[in-house]
């Protein structure tokens, strides 16, 4: 394997200088580094590239991968493989369902990669590594790069109008009453036509700087762009077949100071609807990875605990299990997608009712962004927080996990909240 210590240049730097490549995956972890965001991974031109809306779409993702175990460096997380996205519309595929909406992307979407640009943020290092001996696309000469930001402002109008979402909620609470399912994540999308000479890098390089995520990403295809502020990982897989899925359900406000926060963060874990709502997604995704994991490896270790994040605090669980013997990663998404922190319990009815309610296809938003690399190991996220660009269109979503406790009021309010960041950049 090829491993090779750079200088250190920041993400912001090295994303900027390959902007004009046509292909560009960029997984960026922000804000606080934890051992859950050490690492940002650059990938450019690819070797080989899917676009799938075919049910054999996840048998040729998995011939891109070049099963390597032994020729790889274990203290970095990915030196090739694939990184991909898999919409919300691909995870109703696997479901046995299809949209009543007409998606604006492919279903499944992949690169391949033979080597990788990775940012040790703690310890501030950059490595080339790959593990076919790729060599490093070149780079321009060390410096400061400067950038103007130039945003254009956008005006963004929702699928559905307030009254409309409300309304939505209330036949979801219904539906519920009559016993046809315990939960649904409802959710909006704000629509608007993207200026001709808009510039996306500035507005990814934005939305990293106002909303810096610990699963953030940036795809960059001829084809559409997807640029990530979440949150939210949907499942990491280790090379020896551990996995771990963290569902967020249940959110409050940030406060003004350090004694207001610590208050919203105590009633945030109080809160019997909010805690109810996770622990309904947590117990779902807990059966979703039991298909491909060994019998009894699956447990819950963190129940309902409450985590800051950059504009909100959130309610999180964490789910583990070992994977079974001849699964792989691409069996695991197969079995979990969609997420269940973004459809519901029963999920099979959610789904159901979800686009029966809901004012447009949600493309990527609710999918998954992931890696894999060719040792094996995966991680993803869930694809919220996120900005979709194809076609002269933008796109962004929101919504949350509605029970039959829920006030329409408030959830319209607290779906507000989680889009506003993301509003802000174009208002």
């Amino acid at each position: 394997m090829t491993k090779i210590e750079l200088a250190w240049r920041t993400p912001e730097a090295l994303l900027t200088a390959f902007e004009d490549v046509p292909h560009l995956a960029f997984l960026d972890s922000g804000g606080i580094v934890s051992a859950r965001s050490r690492w940002s991974i650059l990938c450019v031109h690819p070797r080989e590239i899917l676009s799938s809306n075919e049910p054999d779409g996840w048998a040729q993702l998995q011939r891109l991968l070049r099963r390597k175990r032994d020729d790889v460096h274990h203290d970095v997380p990915f030196s090739g493989g694939v990184i991909g996205l898999a919409s919300y519309e691909a995870g109703l595929a696997l479901e046995g369902l299809q949209s009543r909406f007409r998606p604006l992307i492919p279903a499944l979407t992949a690169m391949a990669f033979d080597g990788a640009f990775i940012f040790d943020r703690r310890e501030k290092r950059l490595f080339w590594c790959s593990d076919s001996h790729s060599p490093m696309p070149p780079l321009p000469p060390p410096g400061r790069v400067e950038r103007a930001r130039t945003l254009s402002r956008v005006p963004l109008s929702p699928d559905m109008s307030a009254r409309d979402w409300k309304d939505a909620v209330g036949a979801t609470r219904a539906s519920i009453g009559r016993g046809a399912l315990f939960q649904a994540n409802l959710t909006s999308r704000w629509h608007g036509d993207l200026p001709d000479d808009a510039d996306i890098f500035s507005l990814y390089l934005r939305l990293r700087e106002t909303s810096p995520a610990p699963f953030g990403g940036f795809l960059k295809l001829p084809r559409f762009s997807l640029l990530s502020a979440s949150v939210e990982r949907f499942i990491a897989l280790d090379r020896d077949g551990w996995l771990e899925t963290r569902p967020i359900k249940g959110t409050a406000s940030i406060g003004r100071d350090e004694q207001e926060d610590a208050r919203i963060a105590e009633n945030l874990a109080r809160d019997a609807k909010e805690y109810g709502e996770n622990l309904m997604i947590t117990d779902l995704m807990r059966n979703d990875i039991a298909r491909v994991c060994a019998v009894g490896s699956v447990s819950v270790p963190a129940l309902c605990q409450v985590e800051r994040f950059t504009h909100v605090h959130h309610l999180v669980s964490t789910v583990r299990g070992k994977l079974a013997c001849g699964q792989t990663a691409v069996d695991l998404l197969r079995a979990s997608l969609p997420p269940g922190s973004v459809t519901g319990a029963p999920k099979h009815a959610a789904l159901k009712l979800i686009d029966r309610l809901e004012g447009s296809a949600r493309n990527a938003y609710c999918g998954t962004m992931f890696r894999i690399g060719n040792d094996g190991a995966m991680d993803s996220n869930v694809v919220i927080r996120s900005i979709l660009i194809s076609g002269g269109k933008v796109e962004i979503g929101a919504g949350g996990g509605i029970t039959y406790p829920s006030d329409p009021q408030r959830e319209f309010d607290e779906m507000c909240l989680k889009a506003a960041p993301l509003l802000k950049l174009f208002r």
